[in-house]
């Protein structure tokens, strides 16, 4: 059985192989250049010396990390579009492996062949959806680590790895989305028994679950924490601390935000004078911390796990329907 399964999917195999030999081939020369840039600026102990608080006296330390951050990005910020094309990787997956896992198999009709060779429909399921999910988790994990790698430095220099985009291609997430996209397009192929059908239905349905996910869920995941400082103090946000920013504004006295997606100062000794807010204005933001990373990790990995595991459990239900 096992045989049959990989003869089926080989060309597949070897053509996702090819595909990430070529992606390894962007990725190491351009990872190691950023690392290396990284490295020279002393971006890592400017940031190491400013530590993980959310905000910070305003010092030359401080600016030195803003200019050489900066200064990285206008060298490497170009990177982050084709960190876009590893957010649609998982998909990929599901539209090609999942989907056609099972409808092809209907809608050709090979299924019966098996089935009356005295394999049951859950030794086939179990074998077929077995030895796929295998090798796609063990490429998933081995593409998660390189594209953590790769995309570290860009990361640490600029907004931190909770913000949109950076989370999504870091840490263990990545291995859960491309196991959701393959459950899902596994699912789809049992209701909609031919392959194109089941395709289209497993991209629109993991960009619909991904995108409510991210934009409703995530930054919600944990309360979201509050900060203010005057405009004319010495405190600053942060820019090593990797806080996702959700919000900022600015509050007048009776804090009542007036100026939204806004921020004043760092004003002059002699102060900001009138401003739109009026006296006794204070710059304000919503944000997560950064050392929730690992912890919205978790927990959206594990959304995706249990959906994954719940769309399996009713293919497999499907599956005692097909004729």
């Amino acid at each position: 059985m096992i045989w049959l399964i990989w003869r089926q999917h080989r060309k597949q195999a070897l053509f996702t192989l090819a595909a990430l030999g070529v992606l390894a081939a962007i990725m190491v020369p351009t990872g190691l250049a950023m690392h290396a840039k990284y490295a020279g600026l002393g971006l890592a102990a400017c940031r190491s010396t400013l530590g993980s608080a959310s905000m910070v006296t305003q010092t030359e330390a401080v600016t030195r990390c803003e200019n050489l951050g900066q200064e990285f990005q206008q060298q490497f910020g170009g990177m982050v579009f084709i960190a876009v094309l590893f957010v649609v990787l998982p998909v990929l997956v599901g539209v090609f492996f999942g989907a056609p896992l099972v409808a092809r198999e209907v809608e050709q009709g090979t299924h019966r062949l098996v089935w009356t060779q005295g394999v049951s429909r859950l030794h086939w399921a179990l074998a077929k959806f077995g030895l796929v999910g295998a090798i796609t988790a063990v490429l998933a994990v081995g593409y998660a680590l390189g594209v953590s790698w790769w995309f570290e430095p860009l990361v640490s220099a600029s907004t931190g790895r909770l913000t949109y985009l950076s989370f999504d291609v870091q840490g263990i997430v990545p291995i859960a989305y491309t196991l959701f996209a393959l459950g899902l397009g596994v699912f789809a192929g049992t209701y909609w028994r031919k392959v194109l059908p089941a395709m289209a239905i497993s991209l629109a349905g993991f960009a619909a679950v991904r995108v409510a996910i991210e934009v409703l869920a995530r930054p919600r995941y944990r309360p979201a924490q509050t900060l203010s400082f005057s405009p004319d103090g010495s405190q600053t946000p942060n820019p090593a601390s990797g806080d996702w920013v959700m919000d900022v504004g600015v509050r007048n006295a009776a804090g009542e935000l007036v100026l939204p997606n806004a921020r004043i100062g760092p004003c002059p000794p002699g102060g900001c004078g009138d401003t739109a807010a009026g006296p006794g204005a204070t710059n304000w933001l919503q944000y997560q911390p950064g050392d929730r990373f690992w912890l919205f990790q978790g927990i959206e990995t594990g959304i995706f796990v249990l959906l994954t595991a719940a769309l399996v459990f009713f293919a497999m239900r499907r599956l005692r329907t097909i004729a």
